[in-house]
């Protein structure tokens, strides 16, 4: 198991702070998001768990395209991995982003 912390420095924060939200389920192939608010307002913290070991700059691709594509300063973001695809990853972040940002619980 691979873990570790990515922290970028924003432009673009959260216009809200509602409750965290979770999107996605850890399965096969697939992989769990949790967003939640208390990180400073210039600043997305992101926590990825993944079992593929040595993909680390694929991570870091794939993250740092999503923070520029999505207002996420002030924001912490929790990935459990279970061997998604980049593809998915990205996906399931703009899933998670735009759920964390809807007014329904």
């Amino acid at each position: 198991m691979e873990q570790f912390v990515m922290n970028f420095t924003v432009t673009n924060r959260l216009a809200t702070t509602p409750s965290p939200r979770v999107c996605g389920v850890v399965s096969s192939g697939n992989l769990e998001v949790l967003v939640e608010s208390g990180e400073p307002e210039d600043t997305c913290r992101i926590d990825v768990h993944t079992p593929a070991e040595g993909f680390r700059d694929i991570w870091s691709a794939v993250l740092r395209d999503f923070v520029e594509r999505q207002p996420v300063g002030g924001v912490r973001i929790t990935i459990n991995d279970a061997g998604a695809t980049p593809a998915v990853v990205s996906l399931r972040l703009d899933q998670a982003i735009d759920f964390f940002r809807s007014e329904k619980p």
